[in-house]
């Protein structure tokens, strides 16, 4: 007759070998089996779609900033956002596979930096570039191939599955598409009045390198310099994509304006396409 100890040993042998498949699963067909439909907030339409949660389309608005900002050919933020994808479904989380933490998954103690500098999803874009940069001719390589020489995974073929996603929000982020990143804000901002106006003007000049940018004097209104469309709406879609972390109520470039309210781009009077204007809840 077994033991009673012997029966409680199987039975967390059993529950360990039961996560342990169920890591295994989620690392190889994707984190996106967890994901409820009601935290999709953000729809993006360019020669293909994706639906996104508010967090997650900030998260892969900034890494495609920060790979022009580092001047990375376009292929390299599809590797990146693939990457994030697959690591982390595009969430700066705070677990993972040993101490691996972020949006990349990367882990402190082999070298990717302190655990705080990791859940940075500026600083752990700007370390994930650095290393594609490194790997010879990545740039002729599969984003799958592309990425495990930089990750280095367990399942090297799980970012391959996240191309075609990650092609359609680098094409909008990027601003190949007009009014292609469409999020609803579902909540009343945390972030707003002046505040707000300013925080948001500090992340877009960090995200892409710009100049720092004054607040415009009523304090909830502000404008972007764009010089062309598709900095315009490089610029507009960032926005767009950080109207719920940043209290963003209406974001306008040319003749189409995003509104909080409506989540969605609607046709109004022209304007120069040369500034992108946009506006901040005001303060409660």
């Amino acid at each position: 007759m077994r033991t009673r100890a012997a029966i409680v040993a199987s039975g967390v042998a059993v529950c360990v070998l039961a996560l342990l498949a169920v890591y295994a699963v989620t690392k190889q067909f994707g984190e996106h089996l967890r994901l409820p439909l009601a935290s999709r907030t953000c729809t993006v339409q360019a020669d293909g779609e994706v639906v996104l949660g508010a967090d997650q389309m900030a998260n892969a608005a900034t890494i495609a900033a920060i790979g022009m900002q580092r001047r990375m050919p376009e292929r390299a933020v599809v590797v990146a956002l693939a990457t994030a994808y697959q690591e982390s479904h595009l969430r700066n989380i705070a677990h993972g596979d040993r101490d691996s933490l972020g949006l990349f998954q990367q882990r402190p103690s082999q070298g990717w930096g302190t655990p705080e500098q990791v859940q940075d999803p500026r600083y752990a874009a700007n370390k994930f570039y650095a290393a594609l940069k490194k790997v010879k001719g990545w740039e002729r390589m599969r984003v799958t191939d592309a990425a495990q020489r930089v990750q280095r995974s367990a399942f090297p073929e799980a970012y391959e599955k996240w191309a075609d996603e990650s092609e359609v929000l680098t094409r909008a982020l990027l601003g190949h598409a007009t009014g292609a990143v469409a999020c609803t804000v579902s909540s009343p901002p945390t972030m707003r009045g002046p505040a707000a106006a300013s925080a948001v003007l500090e992340s877009l000049s960090l995200d892409w390198g710009l100049p720092r940018l004054a607040t415009a004097t009523d304090l909830t209104a502000l404008t972007v310099p764009a010089g062309d469309d598709r900095n315009g709406w490089r610029y507009a879609h960032w926005l767009v994509s950080h109207a719920d972390d940043h209290g963003v109520k209406k974001v306008r470039f040319g003749n189409l304006e995003w509104t909080a309210e409506q989540g969605s781009w609607a046709r109004v009077k022209g304007d120069p396409a040369t500034e992108v204007r946009a506006e901040v809840f005001a303060a409660a």
